[in-house]
């Protein structure tokens, strides 16, 4: 298509309709296979020139036959127009790499200033504008000059990165077409092929992203491991998707449609991100509504978190009264995520009481329960930070004489001060005490369900020692008072097992009517080494495969049963053994040394067996 011959400002009408014609791709195969704004400039110009002269003649021109007569030209007009809206829409779209819908390319580079596709723009921008040389007029439907700034609303702030999703000569060109169709009334055809156009690509970089398609349904059927999975992408996602990918596109809506007509540039905007927001808050919405379990709460409480840091983003993004439904939707997901996650740490809390195991854990070693509670409360004090915000209450149970037999009395008086969260984790390790101290009836050995007792409680003080957070929320007083009731268990344990064990080593009994020295009963006298020699051995025998799994813990109450057990041994052989040993079969009565006790009761606490060993004749 050849292209005219250079036409004065003042494009008279009829030469403006044979400009429009020209270009019927409905009349023309020629130009239905060729766009304008590929052409060069000039062509460029003189279409919208035309444009402009029929959109005058219409506006200056009373209701007539010649009015008629334009309509058609109008529409022909902007039938092409859209196409060349769309096409432009199309082929200058900048593919978005995968490096900018990165967290850390967000984390990296903070002021969309600094990148340099931004850099480029601006400076090459600033060339365009300002070489008059070679500047480009465009007109608007007044026919005056429109000289718009492609970033007259660039803005940058320490987490939005907007990028360039259009070149700034793309973006002016379609800002020329929109005005012109508006202006004649095809607003709605504009928003339509706009919003189509830039919807794919957000629709291929939540592709990118790996945002899925799933509705609410889909997302409460998958398996909790699924979505942990899911969480994790979708947190990484959603800051790029409102930080970057909506910020941008609304950006680039500013571009073209700010001030050609109220609140278009709005409406265009939600017409291209109201559904891939949807769909983005759709999954968030769905976790805050699934079924509660104590599992859950972490990652709930991280997409609480990450929603949270994003309200102020989603608030500037979506700040337009178009977009209300997602400012709302986003505050009502946070406030269901608050919710689940009170919820959840009420649930727990009931769990960890009506608990039911009855099979007493082999050994009296730490309960899987005590490990499980322990290690959850760690990760609750992890997340003090949110959890102090969003625990308002203390624990609904839980008063001094309740009278309830299935639940601990706890006195809120002794703890007075303590946050509500720390009231909490207080709680649970009352009741997770409470139901440990109903496991431990099912052992038939008293020693054993005091050494369980001593190994739980002693695991839960050291798991708060060993978090400065849990430490500080629970507090020394009351890590005293748990530190005291392990320590009150061991003692328990020792007097269960070693009283009688150390009853034997007694003068009481031994002695006959008679002057004192002369007076030693030798029947009674072996009676008593065989008494102490079967029950040191069953005691060696079954404590043996006891467990105390903290080595340090395990020492000390080896130290402390050698303090009372060697010096009572060694003081009773060395008073009686010269009786036994003037006698027949000594060996079948001291069937111990000091040594010999020393060494066994290094086997106690290990959860092994221990063969019986033959043991040489003491002399």
């Amino acid at each position: 298509m050849d292209s005219p011959p250079l036409t004065p400002p003042n494009l008279p009408l009829s030469a403006a309709e044979k400009v429009i014609l020209r270009w019927d791709s409905t009349a023309s195969e020629e130009a239905r296979e060729k766009m304008i704004f590929d052409c060069d400039r000039h062509e460029v110009d003189l279409y919208l020139q035309a444009v402009d002269e029929i959109q005058r003649s219409i506006s200056s021109t009373s209701i007539s036959d010649d009015t008629n007569q334009v309509n058609p030209a109008v529409q022909i007009a902007m039938a092409r127009l859209e196409d060349e809206f769309r096409n432009i829409l199309i082929s200058h779209t900048i593919p978005i790499e995968a490096d900018s819908l990165t967290e850390q390319d967000l984390e990296q580079q903070p002021s969309s200033s600094s990148s340099p596709i931004h850099r480029e723009a601006i400076d090459g921008e600033s060339n365009y504008v300002n070489d008059e040389g070679n500047k480009l007029f465009r007109f608007n439907s007044e026919g005056t000059c429109s000289n718009v700034s492609v970033n007259s609303s660039y803005r940058s702030t320490s987490s939005i990165r907007e990028i360039d999703l259009i070149p700034s000569e793309a973006v002016y060109d379609l800002r020329c077409i929109a005005e012109r169709m508006i202006s004649s009334g095809y607003l709605r055809e504009c928003i339509q092929v706009y919003g189509s156009v830039r919807k794919s690509a957000v629709d291929s970089s939540f592709r990118k992203l790996g945002i899925e398609k799933l509705s609410i349904g889909d997302v409460q059927r998958l398996e909790w491991e699924q979505l942990e999975t899911k969480i994790r992408r979708w947190i990484r996602a959603a800051k790029v998707c409102v930080r970057t990918l909506f910020a941008s596109e609304k950006r680039l809506c500013e571009q073209i449609f700010d001030g050609v007509g109220t609140c278009i540039d709005d409406a265009c905007f939600m017409e291209t991100v109201k559904g891939p927001a949807i769909q983005l808050f759709n999954f968030a919405e769905a976790i805050s509504i699934s079924r509660r379990s104590p599992e859950k709460l972490f990652k709930i409480l991280d997409l609480h978190d990450a929603l949270m840091n994003l309200m102020p983003d989603i608030d500037f993004v979506f700040d337009c009264k178009s977009s209300d439904s997602i400012r709302v939707q986003a505050a009502e997901i946070l406030s269901r995520l608050a919710e689940a996650a009170r919820g959840i740490l009420s649930e727990f809390e009931n769990a960890v009481l009506r608990e039911p195991s009855k099979v007493p854990v082999p050994g009296g070693t730490i309960h899987p329960l005590t490990r499980y509670v322990m290690n959850y409360i760690s990760l609750i004090s992890d997340y003090k930070v949110t959890l102090n915000e969003l625990i308002v209450s203390k624990p609904s149970t839980g008063s001094r004489y309740s009278g309830d037999p299935s639940t601990p009395d706890m006195d809120f008086e002794e703890i007075e001060g303590q946050t509500p969260l720390a009231i909490h984790l207080i709680w649970i390790i009352v009741i997770l005490q409470f139901n440990l101290d109903g496991k431990c009836k099912h052992y038939k050995d008293a020693s054993l369900s005091h050494l369980f007792i001593m190994n739980n409680v002693h695991y839960i003080v050291q798991k708060v020692r060993g978090s400065a957070e849990l430490r500080e929320m629970i507090g020394d007083d009351y890590l005293r008072k748990l530190t005291g009731k392990f320590r009150q268990a061991a003692t328990s344990y020792q007097r269960a097992t070693w009283v009688g064990v150390l009853h034997c080593l007694r003068d009481e009994g031994l002695h006959v009517s008679g002057g004192f020295s002369s007076g030693v009963s030798k029947s009674a006298l072996r009676e008593r080494f065989k008494a102490f020699n079967a029950m040191f051995e069953e005691v060696h025998r079954t404590q043996c495969v006891w467990l105390i799994p903290d080595s340090q813990l395990r020492e000390e109450l080896r130290i402390s049963i050698s303090e009372k057990l060697i010096p009572a041994y060694r003081s009773f052989l060395g008073r009686f053994r010269s009786h036994i040993e003037s006698g027949r079969h000594p060996e079948n009565y001291i069937k111990y040394s000091v040594e010999d006790l020393e060494d066994d009761v290094l086997d106690f606490f290990e959860g092994i067996p221990v063969s019986p060993h033959l043991r040489r004749r003491s002399n």
